[in-house]
């Protein structure tokens, strides 16, 4: 059984950079958990970070406040970490939180912290995706059954 690695406020867990959570009710995470496939990870309190935590945006490499403090190492941490998640317990789909400087698979707030998105990956997204691990977001739930299906139908056959 193929497990899936999932941001951890998208189940709940008040890790948020304001304290607060994204938790997702869905028929599909439901049914994933009862199953026990997933793997909760939020790479921005596996870097160090604490929760609350003032708002970051990514800007190319470096991931910074409002304020302009560098968190961009904190950042890579928690990165690396899920990398070696991962590899560790073998898991090839993700499903991270949209928008976020760690976790966004398809766009990223611009930098600028006006609400602004423009086409990117956070630093999580971008490191697992290089690593072969397919990167989903909490819209994308259709589209991570579908692939959990192929790679259980490829390892069974």
């Amino acid at each position: 059984m193929e497990k899936i690695l999932i941001s951890s406020c998208l189940l709940g867990q008040a890790v948020r950079y304001d304290g607060g959570h994204n938790l997702l009710q869905d028929e599909w995470m439901l049914r994933w958990q009862r199953e026990g496939r997933i793997v909760a990870f939020c790479p921005e309190c596996a870097g160090g970070l604490p929760t609350p935590r003032p708002a970051a945006e990514r800007v190319g490499e470096l991931v910074l406040t409002a304020q302009g403090e560098d968190v961009t190492a904190a950042f890579r941490l928690g990165a690396q970490k899920a990398l070696v998640l991962v590899q560790e317990q073998g898991i090839k789909v993700s499903i991270l939180k949209a928008r976020s400087p760690s976790c966004g698979n398809q766009h990223i707030y611009d930098g600028t912290f006006s609400k602004r998105l423009i086409a990117g990956l956070g630093m999580t997204a971008e490191l697992l995706q290089a690593a072969g691990v397919s990167v989903f977001n909490e819209t994308e739930l259709a589209q991570v059954a579908t692939r959990l299906a192929q790679l259980e139908a490829e390892s069974a056959g």
